[in-house]
């Protein structure tokens, strides 16, 4: 790597304390570094007839412009699912704010006066901005042909689809028809989910360094080994000249994940020959990445007596101008459909369709919050036509705890059942209902876990300290806290002599991922296997000191002991190297085949999205209040209980965002909500008055001690437990977010079908 490995930054050490005190990618100041400011599409569907950087290039200050020419050495195009979309727009831009030119200057102002100096002409095409536009009969195509399949999207064989197809799944078990002719109730709806953006409080921010020797990147990327396999193949480079640096991140929520402003900033900074650093804005951030908006048509079948009996759902989901994760979104919604029931008959179709918006991918609890809050309502409608407890329902035709959900895939491991519950009675199902009020119960399942692909090394210091390597990122979940409690516990080590080293795939070893909730369960099964290896080598050195069988040892206190004899790890290794250094190291990896099976089979575990909630309309303005809410952190075992309850807690707000008002508006493609005024996010005000988070521990977890990963489940109830207590109250909806105006309509609607 040459020069790249000695470079020097002002960055956090390589190797830090839990506690330490956090450094971003905005803090990094990377020598000689310039800033890096992208000129966007004003047009959703255009060619570009013109670009002109002539006058921009002269700029005092300017370092480089980078315009579609500058990539005619590279195949540019780039993607998680599908490789469709171009660092720099090349002749066509397909939605409003993509990126068509970028400037590379002394500093950001410089950058910004440049870019308006860059003049580009635009031939205006026929945009398709909505999904019944894109669906419609002789609509402009946005992809006259599909995209090279991305490196690592493990959805099998990619296959062209007709028009604005994007991607399309099926899941089909039984004769759906033959359901539907035997069932005695029957429930059909149309249904909507908006656009929402997936707000971190830290912008997308990238720093670049492009050498002879190789490229360095420094983001807040979720993925890093992911992203510079990405990169490599992009920049026609060696995986080894690629390096991947990820301080600190602020928040994600899937908008981090995958390959997103890294293929721009490195594009920069090669023309530049200088590091090149590119902050985002929120408005620039949110025609990055976004989750889908939806439309979906469901209906359920039911016999009198309750028993479920089969479920038909149409899903199409708008992916935007590119497919960036959108085909897995697809997959994931396709899975969610039908819920965690024993339907006999099944079938589900799912459709991620192109449009002329900003590219949809990653967000917390994908798939799953599209679908369970209609497959909630819909059965919770059956409960009221056949005069059940919607609980009771549920109670019945819940798949058990070793059940199968999908042919093929791992069995339930949870009690569902005992989740809705528990969650149904902290809401006080059986009380009094409140004026203007109701209560809903909602209930899921999350294919969690992603490819249960990672590896951890811990190296074990000569003074007794343990260093642990891992290329999980700490996006503010913890996961670090909980790597040092996983080794401490294996090493019978205090939690402050574990020191944890950041992402950086120069030294830290493989991993597949930081997402699905996946980082406890998978991570942490490597982390604890190389504590065993460290352990395992420090009994068997005084085994052979003491003469004594290894099972007859312990390790206690930072010592290995013997009834009333220990040596304590220094000693240890002093004694097993014959001076005073070395160390030991420990290995541990978790892949598909590994174990007893528990990870050979999808998905890694089924994360459990359980919730209930109590809420109250005022009848006058529409203004729906969430006065109680339940979640059900279903997780094995809580390794960390109080961030356990700190991530559902977490969710459960941001899922309360999305079900009352988080809403990305557009009009004719151009995004109206494009800032933090105009689009809400929650705050302390939205706050239910009463909100618990039950905790629930059953061991049934493939991870360390049987763990299983939390954090995405809550977000995903939240909606179908603030919509079924809605529809508890007499006002059922279809369309989402709840807001007051949409409630309002409904409460005048209703009360209008009511008078003679």
């Amino acid at each position: 790597m040459g020069n790249i490995v000695g470079a020097s930054v002002r960055r956090v050490d390589a190797v830090e304390k839990v506690t330490g005190r956090a450094r971003y990618a905005g803090d990094l100041v990377v020598p000689g570094m310039v800033h890096g400011k992208i000129l966007r599409s004003p047009l959703p569907h255009a060619r570009i007839a013109r670009i002109e950087t002539a006058e921009a290039d002269r700029v005092p200050g300017v370092v480089a412009v980078l315009t579609g020419k500058d990539l005619a050495d590279i195949d540019p195009y780039y993607g998680h699912a599908m490789r469709d979309r171009p660092v720099v727009a090349i002749d066509r831009v397909r939605f409003a704010g993509e990126p068509v030119a970028a400037v590379a200057a002394a500093d950001e102002a410089t950058a910004a006066d440049a870019l308006r100096r860059i003049q580009v002409e635009y031939e205006e095409l026929p945009p398709v901005t909505t999904l019944a536009a894109a669906l419609a009969e002789g609509a402009p195509r946005l992809h006259e042909r599909m995209g090279k399949p991305g490196l690592f999207h493990g959805l099998g064989e990619l296959k062209p689809q007709p028009g604005n197809i994007c991607y399309h799944c099926r899941i089909e078990r039984g004769e759906v028809e033959a359901g539907f002719r035997e069932a005695e109730v029957v429930v059909e709806g149309e249904y909507t989910f908006p656009a929402v953006y997936q707000y971190a409080m830290e912008p997308h921010t990238v720093i670049a360094h492009y050498t002879a020797d190789g490229l360095t990147v420094w983001a807040c990327c979720q993925h890093p080994y992911l992203v510079r396999a990405e990169l490599a193949a992009l920049y026609g480079l060696p995986i080894h000249a690629v390096r991947i640096i990820v301080p600190f991140i602020g928040g994600g929520f899937g908008s981090k994940s995958y390959t997103k402003l890294e293929p721009i900033t490195v594009a920069l900074a090669r023309k530049a020959g200088r590091p090149v650093r590119i902050a985002l804005a929120i408005e620039e951030a949110m025609v990055t990445t976004r989750r889908h908006n939806m439309r979906c048509w469901m209906r359920t079948g039911a016999r009198r007596d309750g028993t479920l009996l089969a479920n038909e759902s149409k899903i199409w989901l708008d992916t935007g101008a590119y497919a960036d994760n959108g085909p897995r979104v697809a997959a994931t919604a396709a899975d969610a459909a039908g819920g965690p029931y024993a339907y006999p008959h099944l079938r589900t179709d799912c459709w991620a369709v192109y449009t002329n918006t900003a590219p949809s991918g990653s967000y917390r609890a994908f798939g799953t919050t599209h679908l369970v809050w209609i497959n909630d309502l819909q059965l919770d409608e059956i409960a009221r036509r056949i005069g059940m407890d919607p609980v009771e329902l549920r109670r019945r035709n819940l798949v058990r705890p070793g059940g199968e959900l999908r042919p093929g895939k791992k069995k339930l491991d949870a009690d569902l059942v005992g989740d809705v519950e528990k969650a149904s009675a902290a809401v006080g199902w059986d009380a009094p209902r409140p004026a203007h009020g109701g209560r809903g119960v909602a209930c899921g399942l999350l294919a969690a876990g992603a490819n249960p692909v990672a590896t951890a090394t811990i190296r074990m210091q000569a003074d007794g300290r343990a260093l642990l390597f891992v290329s999980s990122g700490e996006l503010g979940q913890g996961s670090r806290t909980v790597f040092s409690q996983i080794a401490a516990q294996e090493l019978a080590l205090p939690l402050d002599r574990i020191l944890v080293a950041g992402p950086d795939t120069l030294f830290t070893p493989y991993d597949r991922s930081t997402g699905a909730s996946r980082s406890t369960t998978v991570m942490g099964a490597a982390v604890q296997r190389a504590a065993v290896q460290v352990r395992d080598q420090l009994i068997a050195i005084a085994s052979r000191q003491w003469g004594l069988p290894p099972r007859a040892l312990q390790v206690r206190d930072g010592a290995v002991r013997h009834e009333t004899e220990a040596l304590p790890y220094p000693d240890l290794i002093r004694n097993h190297f014959g001076m005073v250094g070395g160390e030991l190291d420990g290995h541990g990896a978790v892949r598909p085949e590994s174990g007893t099976g528990s990870y050979a089979e999808g998905p890694v575990f089924w994360e459990v999205s359980v919730g209930a909630a109590e809420v109250t309309v005022d009848p006058e303005t529409g203004v729906v209040r969430v006065r109680k809410l339940a979640t059900v952190a279903d997780v094995g075992k809580a390794i960390n209980p109080s961030l356990v309850e700190a991530q559902d807690e977490g969710a459960s707000i941001q899922g309360l965002g999305n079900a009352l008002f988080e809403e990305m508006t557009y009009r004719d493609g151009q995004l109206l909500t494009n800032s933090l005024v105009d689009y809400r996010v929650p705050t302390f005000g939205d706050v239910p008055d009463h909100m618990e988070s039950i905790l629930v521990e059953n061991a049934d977890g493939p991870g360390p001690y049987g763990a299983k990963g939390v954090g995405e489940g809550a977000l995903a109830a939240i909606p179908g437990a603030v919509a079924t207590a809605l529809a508890d109250a007499g006002i059922p909806m279809t369309e989402l977010p709840l807001t007051p105006e949409r409630v309002w309509r409904a409460l005048r609607a209703a009360k209008a079908s009511r008078q003679p």
